[in-house]
């Protein structure tokens, strides 16, 4: 082989090297999350009985309608709680002035025969690192069951962990059909785990506020 053929081939491999270090790095928070999260999403029959469960928010429609992402985590809620699976719901998400997810989460629960008074509506619920510091930190629980798309789960469950509470979690691929949208969540899974890296690192503080044991409303400190 010519010198000439070699100087070609070093650049070639410097730049396949680089690709390669910049697709790991890229990744180092996903595999985290995957080892993080192990041995820990599993099926309803596997759930322990009388848990803490957490559905995490996600779009609802005009006139307060569930997506059909946020209704399946609703019927898997619904599921367990049927089977003794729950004791107590906690439903978070985004809460706003004219706009509610844990509002339009609750109403479909109770609709779907899960009593009222075993529901928690979390308002402030923005974001999966938001609810898994406030399970802890204003509703005083440090075990819970989350619920989601199974695609979001890992992140979910490592977040908890980091952050103090041992989670585990039962999953939804009821809408796995939605192939665009199930997909692009797998991909969101990649950014989502380096936000969440970082806001663990920085320590992050939530709103927080102190909670009513029953209703689960938020009074300023």
């Amino acid at each position: 082989m010519s010198r000439q053929v070699r100087r070609r081939r070093r650049p070639g491999r410097t730049a396949a090297a680089v690709l390669l270090a910049l697709f790991c790095l890229t990744m180092t928070p996903w595999v985290v999350v995957q080892f993080g999260s192990q041995g820990r999403v599993l099926n309803v029959a596997e759930a322990p009985d009388d848990s803490v469960g957490v559905v995490l928010g996600a779009a609802v429609w005009s006139g307060g309608v569930p997506s059909p992402f946020l209704q399946g985590r609703l019927d898997q809620a619904t599921t367990l709680w049927e089977q003794g699976k729950l004791s107590t719901v906690i439903v978070s998400g985004n809460s706003e002035p004219y706009y509610s997810e844990p509002a339009a989460m609750k109403d479909t629960l109770i609709a779907q025969g899960v009593p009222a008074e075993v529901i928690i509506e979390d308002p402030a619920g923005y974001d999966t690192y938001d609810t898994c510091v406030r399970a802890k930190e204003v509703y005083g629980y440090d075990q819970v069951v989350l619920i989601s798309q199974y695609y979001h789960l890992p992140r979910a469950v490592t977040t908890c962990r980091l952050v103090g509470v041992d989670a585990i979690a039962v999953g939804d691929a009821s809408v796995r059909d939605n192939s665009r949208t199930w997909w692009y969540g797998e991909l969101r899974e990649i950014p989502a785990a380096w936000k969440m890296l970082l806001d663990v690192a920085v320590r992050r503080q939530p709103e927080l506020g102190r909670a009513d044991p029953v209703t689960g409303e938020i009074e300023p400190n």
